[in-house]
């Protein structure tokens, strides 16, 4: 059984209760979908995240979806792509178009990562 000692401030006696580091992947470097998935859990749904917090697999869940949400994008890229190719030549004759036309795929693609990995 844990015992839970206290120290006295003031007229009150204070547990002493701490939270161990999560030691998930310490070296990988959480991006953009991982970040996002955390300022919604933060904002939107605060008991999941005081409960994945508390139980040390915050860190785990995070690093999964960044991961994922990479991996995925990756592939719908490439699906949109060889589904609606861009002539490479464009690049050098209308960049601004071509551009243009990468973000149009890239913004979709992330519409799509939001929904299924972000903000579910």
């Amino acid at each position: 059984m844990l015992e839970i000692t206290y120290h006295k401030e003031g007229d009150f006696f204070v547990p002493d209760l701490y939270l161990e580091k999560e030691d998930y992947e310490n070296d990988y470097i959480i991006g953009k979908y991982g970040h996002l998935r955390l300022e919604y859990l933060r904002n939107h749904k605060k008991a999941e995240y005081i409960i994945m917090f508390m139980n040390k697999t915050l860190r785990k869940h995070i690093v999964e979806t960044d991961k994922q949400a990479k991996q995925r994008f990756e592939i719908l890229m490439k699906q949109m792509l060889e589904k609606n190719p861009i002539d490479e030549n464009l690049k050098d004759t209308d960049p601004l178009k071509w551009a243009g036309l990468m973000n149009n795929y890239k913004y979709s693609v992330e519409e799509i990562i939001f929904k299924e990995f972000i903000f579910n």
